[in-house]
C-alpha cells in the first residue's frame, strides 16, 4: 500500500494536508555556528505558528549527524497535530569531521536502509527519505559517494531522495547520476532549492524528467527567491508541470525562526501561498501544497503499512 512514512506512523498521502515540503526542526552545522536549532520549545512554537496558518505536514530534511533529535519528533507531532517526517542521508562533507566520513565508509547504504527500516539510533523512529548533496555546479567524489548510497537504499526500500542543490545548481547532472547511472525512478527524486538558479530553460527539462522540483527557502532576496520564484512556478505550471512542484520554508538557523523574528515556517503560508495564488489560482496552488507533496513522499513499501 502507498504511503508517507511519518515519525508517528506510516499515513496515505491523501492526509497529510497542506505540506511544508522541505523544512527543519533541528539542525547544526560547523558551518552555521551559534545558529543551531536546537530547542525543543521553539520547534514546538514553530510548529504551532504553521498549524494556525493551516498547516498539515513539515518533511524535516535534517540527515545524519546534523541534530536530528529524533526521538522528540513523535511527542512534537503529537502535542502541535503537525504531521513530520525525518530524513536519513547525508549532507556535503564540509558539514562533518573527518572521523565521521571514516566511520561510514563502506556502509553508508546500510546505514540509510537501517535507519528507514529499522529506526534513527535508539530512538524507533523511521525516517521516510534519503537526503544527500550535491555541489556547486559540479558533483565531488563525496556526492557520488552518497548519491550511490541513496541510490542503492531507494532501491532496497522505495524511499523517496531528496537533493539540497548547491545555490540551486547541478540539477542535470544530478539526475544523469541518480536516474541515468543508478537507476533510481524520476519521480522517487525530489531537487530542492530550485529557486536559488531560476534557470527556465534548466528547470523545464528536469520537471520533464518526472522528478519533483521543491522551491524552498521563500524570504532569501539574496538567492533571487521571492521576487524571481512566482514566475519561475507559474513558467512550469503552464508547461504542464504543475504536478511536480513542491513549496517549502527551509529554515536552518535559529535566526530565522519566526518566533526570533524571522520568516520561519509560518511565511510559507502567510506569505507564499497568496502571492502564488495570484499567478496560478488557489486551487492550483492548494495541489502544490497538497496533492504533490502525497505522491512525492509517498512510496510503496515492503512491509504493511502502520506504526
Amino acid at each position: 500500500m502507498s504511503a508517507v512514512r511519518t515519525v508517528e506512523g506510516d499515513v496515505p498521502g491523501g492526509l497529510l494536508g497542506v505540506c511544508d515540503a522541505h523544512d527543519h526542526l533541528f539542525f547544526g552545522s560547523p558551518r552555521l555556528p551559534g545558529q543551531e536549532l536546537r530547542s525543543r520549545s521553539a520547534a514546538l512554537a514553530e510548529l504551532a505558528a504553521f498549524a494556525a496558518q493551516g498547516g498539515g505536514t513539515v518533511v524535516q530534511w535534517t540527515p545524519y549527524g546534523l541534530g536530528r533529535r529524533a526521538a522528540d519528533l513523535p511527542a512534537l507531532s503529537r502535542e502541535s497535530g503537525v504531521r513530520i517526517v525525518a530524513a536519513t542521508g547525508l549532507h556535503q562533507a564540509v558539514h562533518y569531521d573527518d572521523a565521521t566520513l571514516a566511520g561510514l565508509r563502506g556502509r553508508l547504504a546500510e546505514v540509510f536502509v537501517a535507519e528507514l527500516t529499522e529506526g534513527i539510533g535508539t530512538s524507533g523512529v523511521r525516517a521516510g527519505l534519503i537526503k544527500v548533496a550535491g555541489g556547486f555546479h559540479a558533483l565531488d567524489a563525496h556526492a557520488r559517494w552518497t548519491m550511490t548510497a541513496a541510490a542503492e537504499a531507494h532501491h532496497a526500500t522505495g524511499a523517496p531522495i531528496a537533493v539540497h542543490l548547491e545555490l540551486g545548481t547541478g540539477a542535470l547532472d544530478v539526475l544523469d547520476l541518480l536516474c541515468g547511472e543508478l537507476g533510481a525512478p524520476p519521480h522517487r527524486v525530489v531537487l530542492g532549492h530550485l529557486n536559488r538558479s531560476p534557470d527556465l530553460t534548466v528547470h523545464r527539462e528536469a520537471a520533464a524528467s518526472g522528478c519533483y522540483l521543491a522551491f524552498d527557502g521563500p524570504s532569501r532576496t539574496h538567492h533571487a527567491t521571492d521576487w524571481r520564484m512566482p514566475d519561475a512556478v507559474r513558467a512550469l505550471a503552464e508547461a504542464g508541470h504543475g504536478d511536480r512542484l513542491l513549496l517549502g520554508g527551509d529554515t536552518t538557523t535559529a535566526a530565522a525562526r519566526s518566533v526570533n523574528g524571522g520568516p520561519g515556517m509560518p511565511y510559507l503560508l502567510r506569505r507564499v501561498r497568496p502571492r502564488l495564488a495570484v499567478e496560478l489560482g488557489e486551487e492550483a496552488v492548494r495541489r502544490i501544497l497538497t496533492d504533490n507533496p502525497g505522491r512525492a513522499f509517498a512510496v510503496e513499501w515492503p512491509g504493511p503499512v502502520g506504526p
